[in-house]
């Protein structure tokens, strides 16, 4: 079919299926997928036979060969989808060899990274999309439609807390990402979702940052208190797995056996390392104070071992409080399940404008992952013709560095205890593209005797 936009992937992953199944399935009439890559023979055989299943014909390549793919397959856009210390390593290349790329959170890990990222993007002059699926979610736009109305007047402080519950929080410990080399920390790796959405909602970037971390929950001290003394480094083979409330078994989700259990005997993968293995070096509980340029301040804080999965978030302003609370489902990463929906009986809005009653909002509902936001992230990645958007929600490598480098400061500020400025890490970095929001208050109303509400 001529005229479409040709497509290769690298990383697959079980996020990956999302893009492949997107370029593939629904919009085959714009998009082509002609190239396939990864470090896994057998996850790249997996995902080649599924796309001649469905009707694809695309060119298969281990990652060794990934310019050799970019040549053969004249691909337009490049899909990076990898680990994510190797984000910058393709994203590099595509913009060097022509092509655009789009890339899953988090843009990057480190500083070094991130500068090798807008420096090649300014050489080029090619473009880098990131895929902040959150602020495509009802819930969240309706959060910046609000704030953007001035419903609470000049935010000055935002309290923002985000709990990962012990099945899903726990994914992040068995996997590569219990290693801040693979994936910068939970700080870099989840966080960039929470730090751009605070960017976004506010129209600011951050300009310093203090934090705390440690990890307190999972560790062997924990595991000796359960009395899990006879443990082994993974799941599949550990005597205490009938005992553990953490166990992970692989061979009894399909996706999970298909996608990694079945192709250990590549790479040598494990899927299933333990939770409390003395290997993690990643936190589990972190604190942050981040001041922004519009002169409003954050107190933000992760813990990845809670009961629920959401977060609670309030902003403060010259005009009122809007207060949010959102809880979602929990699902182990390729397991099936959908990621992130949404819990109607969990997830409210509300404003307390000055010297009024509260009141609470009818929330903006979605369904699919991440609370809605999946699709119309897809509808703007692959759609030549995406409505047009008041809300700015497409995020190009600036809006990827601001949400990185919030997490990349609180990793340094962790290490070092001093405060961090972001103009220290990276040079040469533009202000993303936001919705303007509402001018600063000139003047504001008193009360009048008696009208003060409690």
């Amino acid at each position: 079919m001529a005229g479409r936009k040709r497509y290769a992937q690298v990383g697959l992953g079980s996020r990956s299926g999302m893009y492949s199944g997107a370029v593939v399935e629904k919009y085959g009439e714009y998009a082509e997928l002609v190239g396939l890559s990864d470090s896994n023979e057998g996850r790249l055989n997996q995902r080649m036979g599924w796309a001649r299943s469905a009707g694809a014909d695309p060119k298969g390549y281990m990652a060794a060969d990934f310019e050799k793919m970019i040549k053969e397959t004249k691909a337009d856009t490049v899909l990076v989808m990898t680990k994510d210390c190797h984000h910058d390593e393709y994203i590099v290349k595509a913009l060097e060899m022509g092509c655009d790329a789009i890339t899953e959170k988090p843009m990057t890990t480190d500083a070094g990274k991130c500068q090798r990222i807008i420096d090649t993007q300014k050489k080029t002059g090619k473009k880098v999309t990131v895929t902040f699926n959150y602020r495509y979610s009802p819930p969240r736009t309706q959060i910046k439609d609000l704030l953007m109305n001035g419903v609470v007047g000049n935010v000055v402080s935002v309290d923002f807390h985000w709990l990962l519950n012990t099945r899903h929080g726990a994914d992040y410990f068995r996997r590569w990402h219990r290693n801040k080399a693979n994936s910068g920390g939970l700080l870099v790796h989840k966080a960039t979702h929470h730090f751009d959405l605070v960017n976004w909602w506010l129209s600011s970037v951050p300009e310093n940052v203090y934090a705390y971390g440690a990890r307190n929950f999972y560790t062997p001290e924990t595991a000796e208190r359960y009395g899990l003394s006879k443990r082994s480094e993974r799941c599949l083979d550990c005597p205490e797995k009938d005992k553990c409330n953490f166990h992970l078994d692989l061979a009894a989700s399909e996706g999970l056996k298909k996608l990694y259990l079945e192709n250990e005997q590549y790479d040598g993968y494990f899927r299933d390392r333990c939770v409390f293995s003395d290997l993690i070096d990643i936190e589990d509980t972190m604190h942050l104070v981040v001041k922004y340029m519009s002169g409003a301040s954050m107190s933000y804080s992760l813990h990845s071992f809670m009961p629920w999965e959401g977060y609670v978030i309030a902003f403060n302003g010259t005009k009122g409080r809007l207060e949010h609370k959102c809880m979602e489902t929990v699902y182990i990463s390729g397991d099936g399940n959908t990621p992130g929906e949404l819990l109607p009986e969990g997830t409210t809005t509300r404003i307390y404008p000055h010297f009024l009653p509260g009141r609470e909002e009818e929330v903006w509902t979605g369904a699919g992952g991440h609370g809605g936001g999946d699709d119309p992230l897809l509808d703007d990645l692959f759609h030549p013709n995406p409505p047009e958007d008041r809300y700015m929600r497409a995020a190009d490598q600036r809006g990827g560095a601001y949400s990185i480098l919030t997490g990349v400061a609180a990793n340094k500020s962790i290490a070092g205890g001093e405060v961090v400025r972001i103009n220290d890490l990276v040079s040469g970095l533009e202000l993303p593209d936001y919705p303007p929001m509402p001018a600063p208050d000139e003047a504001l109303p008193m009360p009048k005797a008696g009208s003060l509400s409690h």
